[in-house]
């Protein structure tokens, strides 16, 4: 069914995981070894890619869902020349490696990229979503820009986890609907997973059946060793342009091992010096020999490659072409660096939106100043949980900028699918060209999002999660939808920009932040209940993360501090305190992390050192202690109520912040 070199260039993939997993005595070989030809047929002769420019814009992606078995990534990048040597191969999973346990796209501190790596993989099932997202992008940019600089595929690897999680098959769903065609799965089935038999919670069901079900093009390769079944399947399901495309692979775990193949035994550590010596036997090679790449491998491997190099150079005429339009030019150029066209600052700045009435949600801010920017972002993509008339996160046009199966549009209506909608936002960032790709729904329901936003923060991916209905004011529908603990809870994920602003203007500026500044994922928390508009208010801080909103006459005896809605709570509490002789500094405080990054000169000048400060925000306190002395705060679930009343009894309120300040300062 092989020539023999492809035999050999297979066993090499295969050799090479199972010498870097026993290396390093940790590590998954059973789907490097099952998967090992699939693997070949990809890189060797399938995908269009070219290891020299690792960012050329139309590639082919592929996404090792099952991020576990990255040895197989690993081991076929190296193979087809990609920058990834064999000390790299040889430092699997240790310390700063560029072969970390699972693949990632960029390290969490912004530095080394594993090249080839199209983004960070490990909890099951995202790989899955993030694919879609990437096919999402690539049709975008396709109606965008032309076939002629964007026509690719998105392959896949994805494993009997994936599909058992949740989020594969709210992805799995949105994808049949829109009928993505550039999507190319292989599922490797296995019948294994870590407990055992996948037998013990996974055969109850027809999983191409399924899949037919939702929409998809399902194609069956009986043997994963059929490497001309894998390359007909694979032709066939590129040669389906109205559907994605599952191949339904059946392979054995583990293969060709003695004594392990077939058995959860080989899945999740390494095989056993001995066990590596009989399978490399089995395979006819020297045992002795350990990170061995045979005579003709490389070769056979890089032929493709070159094959790649040609058509980038072909498809960079075409590009050259294009880019003789400056208009096209710049759109290209700001695009594929997630940057707004010069203009943004300006349509969002104060004066120019009419927000129309003196108080407004910030959800309802937040929908007129995507208007406003509309037109500086045409390569950004986004949408609601089935919530878009709730959180107005919607560009303006109607059904022309609706995206479905037969029109491509920037307004991407995902349904219920919270977790589905996080893993596909972060892959249409990983593909590149979509500037800000975003999701938007409940403050609440973050919770079923919260693998996808933590990726978000760890590939420092330029994403924005659009949260509204951001407390208990939200009212009658009762705790089941009013956050308390998700603002503290969205803080503390490392390298992540939460924002929550405290009236239309600051929405506006919150948005050019994230638009013009920010490196990395942001939220933007929005409120489902009027706001009066701050007129005069300094907003133009709000990128330093807090400023002074009211300052007294007098050295101010307190500080109060709030975010969001309770900005005005604040306000209001200092005017009582005014009635009492009392002078007390309010400082809006939209983003902790924001203000951290600001020197001890600007930190003082807002919060001054030696001054009793109080913090009040409809939420837990937790964290807050960094900042102030005390805190008005929710430290209990809310209930079911006429928000305001909610709030009242909550001890969300102006007298309650201010005699929270005479307490403290006696």
């Amino acid at each position: 069914m092989t020539d023999s070199i492809d035999q050999l260039c297979i066993d090499t993939i295969r050799a090479l995981s199972m010498d870097a997993i026993q290396k390093a005595n940790s590590g998954h070989p059973g789907l490097p070894l099952g998967m090992a030809p699939a693997a070949f047929v990809l890189y060797a002769d399938v995908m269009k890619h070219d290891p020299a420019d690792v960012d050329w814009q139309d590639r082919d992606r592929f996404v090792l869902s099952a991020g576990h078995g990255s040895m197989l990534l690993y081991s076929a990048l190296h193979l087809a020349g990609y920058d990834l040597s064999m000390d790299d191969i040889k430092s699997f999973r240790q310390w700063d490696s560029r072969t970390p346990g699972h693949p990632e796209r960029e390290h969490h501190d912004g530095g080394w990229r594993t090249p080839g790596v199209e983004v960070t993989t490990g909890p099951l099932g995202q790989g899955f979503a993030n694919g879609v997202g990437m096919a999402i992008a690539e049709q975008h940019l396709r109606h965008t820009f032309g076939e002629e600089v964007q026509d690719h595929h998105v392959f896949a690897i994805v494993s009997d986890g994936d599909l058992m999680e949740g989020i594969a098959s709210e992805a799995a769903s949105l994808a049949g609907q829109l009928g993505l065609g550039k999507l190319v799965y292989l599922y490797d089935d296995n019948d294994i997973s870590l407990d055992g038999p996948t037998s013990l919670s996974f055969d109850g069901e027809d999983v191409s059946a399924r899949f037919e079900a939702y929409g998809w093009h399902v194609l069956e390769v009986g043997d994963a060793n059929d490497v001309a079944a894998l390359r007909e399947a694979i032709a066939a399901g590129k040669a389906e342009t109205g559907r994605p495309t599952l191949i339904h692979v059946k392979s054995i775990i583990g293969y060709p091992s003695p004594n392990k193949q077939g058995t959860s035994g080989a899945h999740g550590s390494p095989l056993g010096d001995e066990e590596v010596r009989l399978t490399k036997e089995a395979m006819g090679w020297d045992p002795d020999k350990t990170f061995f790449v045979p005579e003709g491998v490389y070769e056979r491997f890089q032929a493709g490659a070159r094959k790649g190099a040609e058509k980038r150079s072909a498809w960079q005429g075409r590009l050259d072409t294009l880019k003789g339009d400056a208009a096209k030019a710049e759109l290209w150029d700001k695009a594929w660096v997630g940057e707004a066209l010069p203009g943004v600052g300006e349509a969002l700045a104060p004066g120019k939106i009419d927000w129309g009435k003196p108080a407004l949600a910030t959800r309802a801010a937040g929908k007129m100043a995507m208007a406003a920017f509309d037109s500086f972002v045409p390569t950004m993509v986004g949408g609601a949980a089935d919530l878009t008339a709730s959180t107005n996160t919607i560009f303006p046009g109607g059904d022309d900028e609706r995206l479905t199966r037969d029109h491509v549009g920037r307004n991407v209506f995902f349904g219920v699918r919270e977790h589905a909608m996080g893993g596909i936002v972060n892959g249409m960032a990983c593909h590149g060209g979509i500037v800000r790709p975003y999701g938007s729904t409940f403050l609440q329901f973050a919770d079923y999002m919260r693998g996808s936003i933590r990726l978000s923060a760890l590939m420092q991916l330029k994403v924005a999660w659009v949260y509204t209905h951001d407390s208990v004011a939200l009212g009658e529908d009762g705790p089941t939808h009013q956050p308390v603990e998700h603002l503290a809870g969205l803080r503390a994920i490392p390298g992540l920009t939460v924002i929550r602003p405290a009236d239309p203007l600051e929405t506006a500026e919150a948005w050019r932040v994230v638009l013009e500044e920010l490196p990395g994922p942001a939220v933007l928390v929005l409120s489902r209940q009027n706001l009066p508009v701050m007129e005069g208010a300094p907003v133009d801080r709000l990128g330093q993360g807090a400023y002074v909103v009211r300052t007294t006459e007098e050295p101010p005896q307190a500080v109060i501090v709030a975010t969001g809605s309770e900005v005005h709570t604040a306000l209001e509490a200092a005017d009582l305190l005014a009635a009492d002789g009392l002078h007390a500094q309010v400082v809006s405080m939209p983003s902790w992390e924001l203000f951290d990054a600001q020197d001890d000169g600007y930190k003082q000048s807002v919060l001054p050192l030696g001054v009793p400060k109080v913090s009040v925000e409809a939420g837990i306190s937790m964290g807050w202690a960094q900042y102030v002395d005390a805190s008005v705060s929710i430290e209990r679930f809310g209930a079911s109520a006429p928000g305001d009343e909610v709030l009242e009894r909550l001890g969300i309120s102006a007298a309650a912040t201010a005699a929270k300040v005479k307490e403290l300062i006696g």
